[in-house]
């Protein structure tokens, strides 16, 4: 696989997972009324910055 196929399908399990766990989050917020540990919130922070970087190295 080439390095760009590569990156690509990096940036599409990093999405995947972040729509996963923001899906999760919204879910308990609006059906269980329950808040997000800050915790939880700061991990999808992380894994979002971790992909801004890898979309932004060329």
């Amino acid at each position: 696989m080439t390095d760009i196929k590569q990156k690509k399908e990096n940036v599409k399990m990093h999405l995947k997972d972040l729509r996963h766990n923001l899906k999760k989050m919204h879910l308990q917020v609006t059906e269980e009324l329950i808040l997000p540990k800050p915790g939880d919130v700061k991990d999808l922070m992380d894994k979002m910055h971790r992909l801004l970087k890898l979309i932004e190295s060329k």
